[in-house]
Order: structure tokens, then sequence, then C-alpha cells
């Protein structure tokens, strides 16, 4: 490794004395230095082109970043050149040193052609097959979109709606057949036979909930069910018998299930500890969102155990959209999508109120924590674990938040 620093001369030639290897590639690195600008690039700029013009494949700087990181053993006690302004000496890179800088690497192929080795492709997540139910909503979609990014592979094919039956949803780069209700065993027990690895990602609406996982339970295929609403107690015992693994959580953001685990730890700590209190809860979704938020339920049974007296059909909902602007503060370009809660808790004389509140604009929390509930799962699913019924406060317990 070179480490040019910005008040030192640029240099016509380089020659590097250290490198590392990475499976059948040789990977030389330059690091320019910055302080609090950055310095003039002539140099680095021709030395690139020079490379590029020899057919040797320049990796990006995040590509690099992962080698870098993969490879960390390498630099943190190796004794490398570096130059000083007076002249080129020993040294040893401590090994908390944190390099500020701008790194490129070359990869020198030791195999015929200019293939680039990416260290992520033998992540035994990426090839993980899932099949996103529900593919025609926005959340479906969000999902796919989440997935696709971290690497898995979106089998192409769909349930939904008969309505829906015989579209192709365009995302991503793949065209997925979408199918309704009939037929639906025949096809899931074919895609799981070419999938083996198989993981299912229900976002479907409320009616389909029992039904679907009656489904995935005869079939046989782990999944992860993000849809609320059914008779819950009726799901988790066709779960049960079926004996397959699934994660259900009626939300699935990860700061707000980070929240969630809080409430419930401080309910199990503290019963009672909010007896006498009243509460009020007011929680807004699109207009299209027809059951009442799991979420909201789910905190509404914590406030339960701390000694609050409440109702479930006391929450107010709201689905206006001019109510959710005037309102609740919903912003115009999030209405059709978006999940505002509040807690209002008040002593019984009146002097005392708590108020927990956890706004939420878009879909993208909810779809990455999807992801990374489907990696929790079929880790779960290789060991064979004895607990077969998950939910995201699980997988956050075990740390897998990306």
């Amino acid at each position: 490794m070179l480490h040019l620093s910005r008040n030192q001369p640029l240099f016509t030639s380089v020659s590097c004395q250290s490198a590392f290897a990475c499976s059948s590639h040789l990977y030389l690195v330059i690091s320019v230095g910055r302080s609090s600008a950055l310095p003039s690039l002539p140099f680095l700029s021709a030395f690139r082109k020079n490379f590029q013009k020899s057919n040797f494949p320049v990796l990006s700087s995040s590509k690099m970043a992962s080698l870098l990181k993969a490879s960390s053993n390498v630099f943190q006690s190796e004794k490398l050149p570096f130059l000083s302004r007076s002249k080129t000496r020993q040294g040893v890179v401590p090994k908390k040193v944190t390099f500020r800088s701008v790194p490129v690497a070359l990869s020198l192929s030791t195999s015929t052609g200019t293939v680039e080795h990416d260290p992520i492709s033998n992540s035994p997540d990426i090839a993980i097959p899932i099949m996103v139910n529900g593919c025609t909503g926005k959340m479906g979609k969000s999902v796919i979109q989440a997935a696709d990014s971290a690497g898995l592979h979106v089998v192409p094919v769909s349930f939904d709606a008969e309505k829906n039956s015989g579209q192709t949803v365009e995302l991503c780069g793949k065209k997925i057949l979408v199918h309704g209700p009939s037929d639906r065993e025949r096809i899931l027990a074919s895609v799981l036979q070419e999938h083996p690895n198989l993981i299912v990602v229900d976002y479907t609406v409320p009616a389909a909930v029992n039904d679907n996982a009656e489904l995935y339970g005869k079939v046989g295929v782990p999944f992860v069910m993000g849809t609320t609403g059914g008779d819950r107690d009726q799901l988790y015992k066709t779960v049960e018998e079926s004996k397959v693994y699934a994660v259900i959580s009626p939300q699935m953001g990860k700061q707000v299930v980070a929240f969630l685990a809080a409430m419930e730890i401080m309910a199990e700590q503290f019963p009672g500890a909010f007896s006498g209190y009243s509460l009020q809860v007011m929680e807004s979704h699109q207009a299209g969102k027809l059951d009442t938020s799991g979420t909201a339920k789910a905190i509404i049974s914590c406030f339960q155990k701390l000694g609050v007296s409440f109702d479930m059909d006391q929450i107010q909902m709201i689905r206006d959209p001019k109510q959710q602007v005037d309102m609740v503060g919903v912003p115009e370009e999030h209405l059709s999508g978006h999940a505002f809660h509040l807690y209002h808790l008040t002593s019984p004389d009146q002097t005392v109120s708590f108020e927990f509140q956890h706004n939420v604009c878009g879909r993208s929390i909810y779809a990455e924590g999807t992801v990374d509930a489907v990696l929790f799962l079929t880790k779960k699913v290789k060991l064979k674990a004895d607990k077969r019924i998950y939910d995201m406060i699980d997988v956050l317990r075990e740390g897998n938040m990306r």
C-alpha cells in the first residue's frame, strides 16, 4: 500500500511493494490521503487510465471497501512501506489506524480475461430465493426492490387476488407472473421443488391471512408474514400444527420494532406502573389500509400489562386524507404511504401526562425489515431450530438487523 500525502509532490511512476490476494486475484491498493480538502489528482487519474488501457479491471470504491473489510486482517499488523516527506522508511501500520482516504484498487487476475472478483457473491445469503405474494401492492413492490438490492433471488411467481390473476409485474428487470387463488397448491409445490430453500413473503390482504397460512403449512414452505388482520389465534395454531418455520409480525420496521421491544420489557419489569392512568390512541395510515394497526394493538397490550384499562375499539383510526393533513400533520406527498401513531397517558388527577409517538413516511423501513426477517428465517431453517414461530423482536434480539 502506498499512502500519498496531500503535501507531497506527485510522482510520474509508482512501484507497489505490498499487495494482498483474494481468491484468484491480486489487489494493489493506493490510498490518496486527505486533510481538510481533496488533493490534486492528475497523477491518480493518469495512473488509473493507464491500468485501464492495460486491460486491468479497476474496482469501484464501494467494492474496494468490501474487500478491505473482508481482508482487514492483512492490514492490521503488516509491515508496509509508506512515504514520508524526506524518504521512504519502514513502518508498522497501527492496528486501529483509520484511513481517511480515496481508495482505488487494481485487480490483476490470474485467470483468463478481466472478470472482477466479487467477495459478496460467495455469501450464503445471496442465493436465497423468495416469493413475494401480494406483489401488485405498494408494499409487495417495495419488498421486491429491497430484496433485489440485497442480492436475494426473487422468483418470477406471485399469488394475489383473482382480479389480478394473469397480470405481469415488472420490477428490477424481472417479470413476475401473478396467479389467482385457483391451483395455488400445485404452483407453490412446483416453485418449492425448483427452489428448495424458498422463503415466501406474504403482503396480501387481511381476509387471506388464514387461508394463505394453511397453504404454506400444507406445502411445507417457510414464510414471513407482514400482513395484519385475520384470526391471529387460528393463524398461530395452523403454523404450530404444520411445523413450518415462520416470522409473523404486525410490524416490520426496525426502529419501531426496537421501540415495541422496549415497551414489552417495561411491561414485564414494571407491571401495574401506570395503574389508574387513562389512555388515548390515535393511528393514521393510508386510506387503503382497512384494518386497525397491528402495531397499535401490540403497544396497547403493553400498556394493559402496565395497568391501563383500554379496549381496542377505542382506537381512533384516521383514514381521511384531509384530517390526516390538517389534524395529524401528515405531509401530502406521503398520504398514500405513512404510519403515524400517538399514545397519550393521563394520571387520574390530570396532573401528569405521558406521550409516546412514532411517525413513519414511506415503506422502505418495512421492506428492509422484511429482508432482515428472510435472512433470519433462512438461518433458523438451516440450523433446524427447535423454535419455529418467530416475530421481529426475535430478529432484533439476535442482532440480525443489517
